[in-house]
């Protein structure tokens, strides 16, 4: 992922949001956090133009977010048509925000693919969930791109954004 441009979101309306750049949050906090959890809501647009939200789980690797799952639950579906994604984490006191696209690896690299496996297996394998590196070699696994970033932690005081270049 490359670097992001920090800045202050735009809200119309005045909710105090600071107007410098003193007290924005490190893009690490982002990191650590999507590295950490658990749980990723994420949300799709369908083709009939309806929000879909379920939650997912994911991993952070190489500066990357990834999701597995079926290409054909709703989400899947909705990606296939429109790959714009909301995702968000549980908290709504220690806030993550991503939006970007996730789009469906076909053919994923091997040495990847083993990195992938690792890092689900090292999350959830208390769960269950331990999937093994072949899992993926004919689509299932999404990687998101993210366009925008937002977070805080007391907000408005750190509240932060940040863009990517496309």
């Amino acid at each position: 992922m490359p670097s992001p441009t920090v800045g202050r979101p735009y809200i119309q309306d005045d909710y105090g949001i600071p107007k410098t750049l003193e007290g924005v949050l490190p893009w690490s906090h982002v990191t650590e956090r999507l590295e950490k959890a658990r749980n990723y809501w994420i949300s799709t647009v369908s083709p009939e133009n309806r929000a879909h939200a379920t939650p997912v789980w994911g991993v952070f690797v190489e500066g990357a977010l990834y999701f597995d799952g079926s290409p054909r639950t709703r989400r899947g579906r909705n990606l296939a048509a429109n790959p714009s994604v909301a995702i968000h984490l549980e908290s709504g006191d220690d806030v993550v925000i991503l939006e970007g696209e996730a789009h469906q690896i076909f053919g994923i690299e091997r040495a990847l693919a083993e990195k992938l496996a690792t890092a689900y297996a090292a999350k959830y394998a208390a769960s269950g969930y331990s999937p093994e590196p072949d899992t993926w070699d004919s689509g299932g696994i999404y990687r998101v791109q993210v366009h925008k970033a937002f977070a805080w932690t007391k907000f408005p005081d750190n509240t932060t954004r940040w863009i990517f270049e496309k």
